[in-house]
């Protein structure tokens, strides 16, 4: 086992996944609920950016609705963030022999 080419693989792999990081923070990601009603952008780290809400579902009479399809879109939105990260790490990881479980 020679500890200076790991040492060497670890320092790559550490460049590689801020460098995945940053490209992930620039991309932006949309999820729509309510047929449209509410927008929710999120960017590749799971930061949510932007909600845009259509007037039409803004009524003072039923504010647990709009509170629903808000929090609906931004989970989605993390949600779709996550899986993007997620598929970033796999093609980094893949062709790596990592054990059992240290995969992602």
């Amino acid at each position: 086992m020679n500890i200076a080419k790991l040492m060497k693989q670890a320092s790559q792999m550490q460049a590689n996944m801020k460098k995945m990081q940053d490209d992930l923070a620039q991309r932006t990601l949309e999820s729509s609920v309510g047929g449209g009603k509410v927008v929710v952008s999120a960017n590749g780290g799971g930061e949510v950016l932007s909600i845009k809400i259509d007037p039409s579902v803004v009524d003072p009479e039923d504010v647990e609705m709009l509170e629903d399809l808000i929090l609906s879109g931004v989970k989605q939105a993390i949600s779709q963030a996550k899986e993007m990260a997620a598929a970033e790490m796999s093609k980094m990881t893949s062709g790596m022999g990592l054990p059992p479980g240290f995969g992602f």
